[in-house]
């Protein structure tokens, strides 16, 4: 697993060996970035279900002002910072709990969101509605959902793509 583009590209990122994570491919994570490309540049950006924190350390190393990383696992954490130091991106942060607390209690807003929880827990749909609820995306913000692709994540927010890789569906929603 690599960093595809940008000022980190080519380096190696590291995961942990087993099943609690899930780093999107290569394939499906160069398709995400192209369609998300825009909204980069300069964007605070929030990385919840980071697990090895790759999609958010590729938003950074493209342009991200800053970015959030949200796990619950504290053995993933620490990949996530590991990756950040091996990169030497800046604007990271890393926050160690689980995403719903984290979404409660959070004050910010952000303009990129990732959300890749674990598969068939209804986690992408609790996300986007206390996303929405707690006022934490901006205007024009977009939020990226990675899901098995027999789950349709739905949301008052505005469907704007949907797209199936094999066995993963991304669906990108807008906050007009």
């Amino acid at each position: 697993m690599r960093v595809i583009a940008g000022l980190a590209r080519g380096h190696k990122l590291t995961a942990p060996a087993g099943r609690e994570t899930r780093p999107t491919g290569g394939r499906v994570k160069e398709a995400l970035f192209s369609m998300i490309q825009p909204y980069l540049p300069n964007s605070r950006t929030l990385d919840l279900f980071a697990g090895s924190g790759a999609l958010g350390v590729e938003a950074l190393s493209r342009g991200a002002q800053c970015c959030d990383f949200v796990e619950q696992n504290r053995a993933a954490a620490e990949f996530v910072r590991e990756n950040l130091r091996k990169t030497r991106l800046g604007g990271g942060e890393v926050f160690v709990g689980a995403a719903r607390e984290f979404l409660e209690g959070c004050q910010k807003q952000y303009d990129v969101v990732f959300l890749d929880p674990p598969y068939h827990k209804g986690l992408c749909e609790l996300s986007l509605e206390l996303l929405e609820q707690r006022r934490l995306l901006a205007t024009g913000a977009v939020v990226v959902c990675e899901t098995s692709e027999d789950e349709t994540p739905s949301a008052a927010l505005r469907k704007i793509k949907e797209s199936k890789y094999g066995a993963v569906k991304i669906t990108l929603f807008t906050a007009d």
